[in-house]
């Protein structure tokens, strides 16, 4: 009897062993914090299904949230779609771009308990990295390499890992034009010289991608050319296409922010929810640049665009309950604003502060309220009480950087009662 016992451990040590040397989504290093998975979720969601290169990739990564959610049933469903994408866009029932995908079936039915069907995955695995070797032990095939990098870029990795992956993925396979595309949306921020040629380089390989195309525009615009014409031809696309995260409408309406006016990209909001009413990606676009139109505006807005933009985000936090702290913070900071609601923004912010949340999203909270406080219930004392609470949460963000500049500045003008009060908290502050 104990010799059997020994054997078993020994099996599933040896299991465990094979499982953690795969090259899948449970053994890349993910963040695993619930809230962070949610809203993940969500995205993934909003990029949609149709005419989606990634869409294999997607349902992979769907599959490890569902698992880490604890919905196994869900999770294997997604492996298996996982599967079916990748037939459909590489047009071919094998091939390694399916290593991630049964190393994640491995681990999945693992976790469920049944090791014979772990073990089965596994073993295709090993078949599948025979079949199409790679140069070195040391080296991915150029479908693990994307993938990885994909992954890894949706979890706010490194830039410069995510870059790696992406031109090591390249250089193997340089004619994978979606690879070349991603690797240059996400480097948008690092790409040292040449940025424009880059980027031309990739649209001319990848034409019919809209995201690329507002991608390139914005990038002229910053160079000080006069895009506006091309930016409403454009729009006019953007809009023809189906619904997605990915179709390059949230970057136009950035153009149209920065470029044109404000504005119009509340209009090119309002279209294209007139075209698609029921899409929650669209009314979450529409809220957000209500937000900016009343923000930023120069004047007092006018009542109807306090209650549209007060409509929109409620909408928005029902179709994204798990995800809706910064828009019901919004939602209260423009009650506030409304002639006729004023009282429900104090009563939202209550709420939230009852709430247990995470550190960052306490950071967030505070300094919000501490705004308000200042700004809506000209109550200056409370204020700065809530910007010393986002300051002393021993975690780096805006908004402790925001706020710890507030503080400073009470201290150099020398007018409120507190400044003494706060001059002492800011020498004894500790930096996380």
């Amino acid at each position: 009897m104990k010799q059997l016992m020994m054997s078993a451990d020994q099996s599933e040590a040896t299991l465990r062993s094979k499982l953690e040397a795969v090259q899948c989504h449970f053994t890349w290093i993910l963040d695993p914090k619930k809230n962070k998975l949610l809203h993940l979720r969500d995205k993934l969601v909003d990029i949609g299904t149709e005419g989606n290169s990634w869409l294999g990739h997607i349902y992979n990564l769907r599959g490890f949230i569902q698992c880490k959610l604890d919905s196994t049933e869900d999770a294997l469903s997604f492996f298996l779609q996982a599967a079916e994408a990748f037939r459909q866009v590489r047009g071919a029932d094998e091939g390694p771009w399916l290593v991630v995908n049964y190393g994640n079936l491995a681990w999945l039915h693992h976790l469920m308990g049944d090791q014979a069907e772990s073990e089965a995955y596994l073993s295709k695995v090993d078949a599948l990295k025979k079949k199409y070797p790679t140069p070195s032990e040391d080296e991915l095939h150029a479908e693990l390499y994307a993938e990885k990098a994909w992954t890894l870029m949706k979890f706010s990795a490194k830039r410069e890992l995510v870059s790696d992956y992406f031109q090591k993925a390249i250089r193997m396979q340089p004619d994978m034009v979606e690879w070349n595309t991603s690797h240059v949306l996400c480097s948008n921020s690092w790409l040292e010289t040449g940025t424009l040629a880059k980027i031309r380089v990739a649209q001319e390989q990848d034409p019919e991608n809209l995201r690329l195309a507002v991608y390139y525009l914005e990038e002229r615009a910053k160079k000080g050319e006069m895009i506006a014409d091309e930016a409403r031809q454009l729009a006019g696309k953007v809009l023809r296409n189906p619904v997605s995260s990915y179709s390059g409408l949230k970057g136009l309406l950035k153009i149209y922010r920065n470029h044109l006016s404000i504005d119009e990209a509340v209009d090119l909001a309002e279209q294209a929810l007139k075209d698609h009413p029921e899409e929650r990606y669209l009314k979450r676009c529409a809220a957000l640049y209500y937000k900016w139109l009343i923000y930023f505006s120069s004047s007092r807005p006018e009542q109807r665009t306090l209650d549209r933009a007060i409509s929109l985000l409620k909408e928005v936090i029902s179709l994204y309950p798990h995800c809706s702290l910064m828009k019901k913070v919004d939602l209260a900071n423009i009650h506030a604003k409304s002639n006729h609601s004023k009282d429900e923004a104090e009563q939202i912010y209550q709420e939230l502060l009852k709430s247990e949340l995470e550190p960052e999203d306490q950071q967030l909270l505070y300094n919000n309220y501490a705004k308000y406080s200042k700004c809506d219930r000209r109550e200056y004392q409370r204020a700065i009480r809530y910007h010393m609470k986002v300051a002393a949460i021993p975690h780096q963000s805006s908004f402790r950087r925001n706020s710890i500049k507030i503080l400073m500045e009470v201290v150099e003008r020398h007018r409120d009662p507190m400044w003494s009060e706060v001059e002492e908290f800011l020498e004894n502050l500790q930096e996380p």
